[in-house]
């Protein structure tokens, strides 16, 4: 596995140790969980993005009056 170097200011580097301290990790284990947890976010976020475009156009039909102007169909933004 790659050795990776990361930098931090005197004053950032307390803060992660504080934070990684006060949910009992390591500096390592708290810095490997972060980026795990990024990643999970941003699957979680394109997973929900894809579900509401799919069903935009039932809401969209449900609820028109909930449409902005510039996104409905023919209309103009006012």
């Amino acid at each position: 596995m790659p050795s990776l170097n990361v930098s931090f200011t005197d004053e950032e580097l307390e803060g992660v140790r504080a934070a990684a301290a006060a949910d009992g990790k390591s500096l390592k284990q708290y810095l490997h969980d972060l980026g795990v947890r990024e990643m999970q976010r941003k699957q979680f976020v394109a997973g929900a993005r894809g579900w509401a475009e799919r069903l935009r156009e039932e809401f969209d039909a449900a609820f028109p009056d909930e449409v902005p102007p510039s996104a409905r169909r023919g209309g103009a933004a006012a």
